[in-house]
């Protein structure tokens, strides 16, 4: 899942290195990733996962810890 992850992260942040996040690191603050972006990658993950990500769920996605729990959890049902 990670691999996704940081596929989908280059691709809006092409200068970035997603690899050196921490776990708890802010996604956004750290890859400087601006609000439109961030949609974008969550619509990205929408499509390559085939899950749905309801905008009430966004604040949990904010980490690499955070994003990765909450996909394998919805994954899962």
């Amino acid at each position: 899942m990670k691999e996704t992850i940081f596929r989908l992260l280059k691709q809006i942040a092409p200068e970035a290195d997603p690899g050196a996040l921490q776990p708890t690191d802010n996604i956004r603050e750290e890859l400087d990733i601006d609000s439109i972006d961030w949609l974008n990658f969550i619509v990205s993950l929408n499509e390559e996962l085939g899950v749905e990500i309801p905008e009430s769920d966004y604040d949990q996605l904010l980490t690499l810890e955070g994003l990765t729990g909450y996909l394998s959890k919805i994954k899962q049902t």
